[in-house]
Formats: C-alpha cells, sequence, structure tokens
C-alpha cells in the first residue's frame, strides 16, 4: 500500500508536467510568428528551463488532491473518490483559462498573463469591444483542447487507483491511522520543499525559468500558473489607489512638468573623454551614515574615504527603497520606487523602461553583471536578462572550491572574478557588480579592524572586511590595461539600519553614497564634494549626459550635474514615502494617513507637501499605464 502510495503521488506531479508542457506546445504554435526568428535549440531549452518553476506550481496545485487521493486509500469510498475528481477538475478549467488567456493575449500585449486582466473584466464592454469574434474562438478551442488532454492524462496514469476498486489496508483502526498520518505529513513536507524551490535560503522566483536575452523564450519557459499567481499577488498588495493623496490630475500634471522642466544644456563635464570603460560595482546596504567621509561615524571606511578624496562625491543621495532589486532598477532605468511595489517582479512592466546599457549598445558598449549571491531573488537576474546585458552571472558561475557565506560568496572572491570577467571583456565596456559581504547574516571573514561592538556591531564589521576588498580591488584594478581609460562607479543599492539611525521610516534612514572615481575623471572633479539632493534614479541621467547620450527616455532622473534642476529627492518607505528638498524632508504613512516625519517650515509646509503629492500620483499613474 505503501508503494502504490508513493507512486500516486509522483504520478501527481507527471500530470502536471505533461499538461503544462502540452500547454507549451499550443502557445508556440498559436504564436509562432513570435518564435520564426528563434533557433529550435532555444526553444528546446524553454521545456528544460521550465521544470523547477512547473514543480513549484504542481506542488501547490497537489496539495488538495494529494490529500484527497491518500484518503481514498484509506477509506476506498465513492463519495472521496468523487471529491477528489472534482476538486482536480476545476483545477483542469482554471488551469487551462488562465493559460487559454495567455494564449490569446500574448499577441497584443507581447507578455504574460498578468493581474491586469482584472482590470479589463472589471468593463465588459471594453473586453467585448477589444476582442474580435476569432479570440473568442480560439480560447474556448484551446481551453477544450486542455482539459480533454488533461482528463486524458488523469485517466491514463490513474487508471489501477481510480477506475478500478481500490482495497483497503486489512490492517485496521489504530493500527494503521498513524501510517497514514506520517505518510500526510512527509508528502505535505516535499511539497511545501518542491514549492519554494528547494532548502535554499532564498525561495524559487520567475528567474528560475530566465535562460536567454530572448524575453519570448523565458515567456514560453516561465509557467503561466505561476507568473499569474505571482501577479494576483502583486495585484493584491500594489493596487494602492485608495491610499493616494487627493489632488487635481492637471494640476499634479503641471507641478511635476516644473519639477523637470530645465534648460538641458550645460557645460559642466567630469569625463575626460565621451567614451570611457565605466564600472559600476553596486554597495550592497551601504548606509551613508557609516561612511566615514559622509558622517560622524569614522573608522570603517577609510580606503573609500580615500577614494572619495580622489574622485567626485555626491553626498545628498537618497536610495529610493529599501530592497535590492527595486535599488537596481533605479539605478539602471531610473525608475522611482512606488510603496509596495517592485517593478522587476513585473516584467511586462519593466521591460518598457531603458536601461543603461541599452542607450550605450549603439555606441559599441559591451554590458555584463555579476552577483556573488543569487539573482532570482526579486527578478534582478530576469531584469538584466530582459535589458539586454550581454552577459548576467551570479553565484552558479563561481569555481565551486570556493568558501562562502550563507547567502553568497565573501567580496574579495566577488572582485576576484570580476577583475576576471572584465579582462575577457571587448572594449568598450559597462561592467556592473553587486557585493553582498554586508548583508546579514554578515558570515564574513575575520579582518584586522572588525572591533566594532554596541549597536550594528555586526553590521559595522562587515563594513570594514567590504572596505578592504575594495581597497585590494582598486590595487589590482590599476595593473589592468584597460584601467587608463576607465570610471568606476560607487553607488548603493538601498540603505540599512546603522548605529546612529535605526527607523526605515526616516529620510535620513535612506541617503547613500555615490561616488565617480577613476582616471577618466577630470582632474579638476577630483577630490570634489557636490551636495545637491538627488537619488540613485538620477544617476542614468547624469552619466548618459556626460557621454553625450541622449537621455530624454529617463524621464524620472534628472542631470545632478546640471544647475538649473529642481533640487529633491522621492523615497518609499514600508506602506508610505518621503520626500526630501532643500527646505526639510517629510515621510508619510498612508495606511495610518499620518506623516511619520515633517521637517518643512510652516512657510514651505504646504507648498512641499502639494509637490510630493503630485510626484507620487503621477508616478503611480505612469506605473499603471506601462
Amino acid at each position: 500500500m505503501i508503494k502504490r502510495l508513493f507512486f500516486a503521488f509522483l504520478k501527481l506531479f507527471l500530470l502536471w508536467i505533461l499538461i503544462f508542457d502540452f500547454q507549451r506546445v499550443l502557445f508556440l504554435i498559436h504564436n509562432w510568428n513570435k518564435f520564426r526568428d528563434i533557433g529550435f535549440g532555444e526553444i528546446l531549452l524553454s521545456f528544460f528551463y521550465s521544470f523547477k518553476l512547473d514543480m513549484a506550481t504542481a506542488a501547490g496545485l497537489n496539495f488538495l488532491p494529494m490529500l484527497l487521493l491518500f484518503l481514498y486509500f484509506f477509506i476506498p469510498k465513492k463519495a472521496i473518490r468523487y471529491l477528489f475528481l472534482t476538486v482536480i477538475v476545476i483545477e483542469f478549467v482554471l488551469v487551462g483559462m488562465v493559460h487559454c488567456g495567455e494564449i490569446n493575449a500574448y499577441g497584443e500585449w507581447n507578455h504574460k498573463l498578468t493581474s491586469r486582466v482584472f482590470m479589463h473584466l472589471s468593463n465588459p464592454d471594453e473586453v467585448v469591444r477589444s476582442a474580435d469574434y476569432s479570440m473568442t474562438v480560439w480560447f474556448f478551442v484551446f481551453l477544450v483542447l486542455e482539459v480533454a488532454f488533461s482528463w486524458k492524462m488523469l485517466r491514463w496514469l490513474f487508471k489501477k487507483e481510480l477506475w478500478s476498486q481500490v482495497t483497503a489496508s486489512r490492517v485496521r483502526g489504530w493500527l494503521i491511522f498513524p501510517v497514514y498520518l506520517l505518510l500526510i505529513v512527509i508528502g505535505s513536507g516535499i511539497s511545501m520543499v518542491l514549492l519554494r524551490g528547494g532548502f535554499q535560503q532564498i525561495p524559487i522566483n520567475i528567474n528560475a525559468a530566465i535562460y536567454t536575452n530572448n524575453p519570448v523564450s523565458n515567456d514560453l519557459s516561465m509557467n503561466s500558473v505561476y507568473f499569474f499567481a505571482k501577479s494576483f499577488l502583486l495585484y493584491n498588495r500594489s493596487e494602492i489607489d485608495e491610499f493616494m493623496p487627493k489632488i487635481d490630475p492637471q494640476v499634479a500634471e503641471k507641478i511635476v512638468k516644473d519639477l523637470y522642466s530645465y534648460p538641458r544644456e550645460h557645460g559642466n563635464y567630469f569625463l575626460e573623454n565621451k567614451r570611457p570603460n565605466i564600472v559600476f560595482v553596486v554597495l550592497e546596504s551601504w548606509a551613508a551614515e557609516v561612511v566615514g567621509c559622509m558622517s560622524e561615524t569614522k573608522g570603517a571606511t577609510p580606503n573609500f574615504d580615500r577614494l572619495a578624496s580622489e574622485g567626485l562625491l555626491f553626498s545628498n543621495i537618497y536610495a529610493t527603497s529599501h530592497t535590492s532589486e527595486i535599488g537596481n532598477a533605479s539605478i539602471f532605468s531610473g525608475f522611482p520606487a512606488i510603496p509596495e511595489v517592485s517593478i522587476s517582479m513585473q516584467p511586462e512592466k519593466s521591460r518598457k523602461l531603458k536601461a543603461i546599457n541599452q542607450s550605450l549598445k549603439p555606441y559599441g558598449y559591451s554590458s555584463a553583471y555579476l552577483f556573488s549571491g543569487d539573482l532570482k531573488y526579486g527578478n534582478i537576474g530576469g531584469y538584466f536578462m530582459d535589458h539586454n546585458f550581454d552577459v548576467v552571472k551570479d553565484e552558479n558561475d563561481f569555481p565551486g572550491n570556493l568558501e562562502r557565506g550563507k547567502l553568497n560568496y565573501f567580496d574579495e572572491d566577488l572582485y576576484k572574478q570580476f577583475i576576471t570577467e572584465i579582462n575577457q571583456a571587448k572594449e568598450p565596456f559597462m561592467q556592473c557588480a553587486f557585493t553582498g559581504s554586508t548583508h546579514s547574516p554578515f558570515d564574513i571573514p575575520k579582518t584586522k579592524g572588525q572591533n566594532w561592538t554596541g549597536e550594528e556591531a555586526d553590521f559595522m564589521n562587515s563594513m570594514v572586511y567590504a572596505d578592504q576588498c575594495i581597497a585590494k580591488f582598486i590595487q589590482k584594478a590599476r595593473k589592468q590595461k584597460w584601467y587608463k581609460n576607465t570610471l568606476f562607479v560607487f553607488v548603493a543599492d538601498h540603505s540599512r539600519a546603522s548605529p546612529k539611525v535605526q527607523s526605515p521610516m526616516t529620510s535620513s534612514f535612506y541617503r547613500i553614497p555615490l561616488l565617480f572615481w577613476g582616471p577618466a575623471l577630470k582632474n579638476e572633479y577630483k577630490g570634489k564634494t557636490i551636495d545637491i539632493i538627488g537619488s540613485q534614479a538620477d544617476l542614468p541621467a547624469t552619466l548618459l549626459y556626460q557621454m553625450g547620450v541622449d537621455n530624454k527616455e529617463y524621464q524620472w532622473s534628472k542631470d545632478l550635474m546640471n544647475p538649473k534642476i529642481t533640487p529633491f529627492a522621492f523615497h518609499t518607505v514600508i506602506r508610505g514615502y518621503g520626500w526630501v528638498t532643500q527646505n526639510g524632508n517629510l515621510t508619510y504613512q498612508m495606511q495610518t494617513k499620518q506623516y511619520l516625519d515633517d521637517a518643512f517650515t510652516n512657510g514651505k509646509k504646504s507648498f512641499e507637501h502639494q509637490r510630493c503629492n503630485a510626484f507620487i500620483t503621477q508616478v503611480y499613474q505612469y506605473y499603471k499605464e506601462l
């Protein structure tokens, strides 16, 4: 009996794998015009890379049917069998509806089915007017095919168990019940592990199915039900219309237009030439409040401080949010954060944003991104692949014999690998590395100077280590042939709690370093500090202007070197947002409708509140229309 239960458990997973692959075949056939220029080998790989997400989705779908099937083996009553069949057929229909909707919508939307469908279904007249008859016909044709195929596979796989009499175990009562209970617990445990993709620290995400720079192939690989379920969760969490401040849309539009209306031309160029190599170092959790040259906290970052004394430091820059995936999207696409929204987790939207590497591509720039941890977190890897980075690598591409922390490889090994990657790159290049040793659990190598105690001691000691790794990286970089024409950009992905600033509900919590450094920097800007207020989202417009590259597509990014800009920074807090200008700062919690901090004087309070309200409503509207 145990053997039969085990095989029944495996058959449930095989059932869904077959269904998902059948759906991919239908998707390929109906949308073949999207795939005609893609190699057959790449298409086949989608069936391989889809396996992890398929198994995770199957684990979720199997939970209730598995319990009923196990119960049926214990108590072989027709009522239980019919209940099992009813539940699984309902799942067949729901899964089929999601996929059939996607098949039809993909040709127009060019992305997988998302919660956007609810916006359309809330206006049935719109659906009727926008969909032609053929879409309706194809929807039902594919739905019938998918449900029929699913039913056929169910009958084939469970012919003995469900269509012939199952004999209950001869051992009755309390003797057999604990055995069945144990099997259910084990089966549920295995399903939970598969649902999260394994025992690793970061659960599986849509990034697990992304394997190419071609979004169409990735969409084929990503499980439709998993993608839709994730989108639905985000939809429930990110529909924040009810929390938006009330302001006349025309007034808001005018205010935001004024914020970005300034003469674009200026002569403040800090680059020696317009075509340097670009090396980005995205610093995990580097808060300005722990950087010696930017705060009263001295001693943790002497090497970075030395670089700042030789480079161009922006001392009043704010992270747009508090997570890595949002920070990366802001740095490379210049997109502001929105409360409770991760744009990189919504490829159908983030793909419509431009990224710096895409603007530099026509000028011969190659691009790469390297991380010593797992890039599926927040779909960071998917974001970079969707934005056509030539190379995207993470922990899976590091030598397996290296020591590592729980979350990622140590910064010293990241930088060694980074140098190797850069040496193999074609110039001019935009090479990017994302550090990780300053992220909890801070299980880093012991090094000289790690003598911090008290509040945030582990983080501060990790900063000491990370700072020393930067020094070794620069020392080695100086010896490379590409160094003499290279601009290094050091910027944090976000901030974190520090000994002096603990609350993530204050604007000072979000201040981060932004440093331009290297031989490509003009001498007159070396050792200079600029205190203009801005955010990491302003990096694309600033850098591209210096390179003579059009930055108009980064409409939410402003040029920090332009003396005519309006200085401000917008950032999110937990379920809220903040606003920083020369007149002060505020943070606002949307659910409680309270200003948690409001440092604007009475003479400027109303003016700044209105500018902040205008900005968030306009950004949110832009996001919804993407």
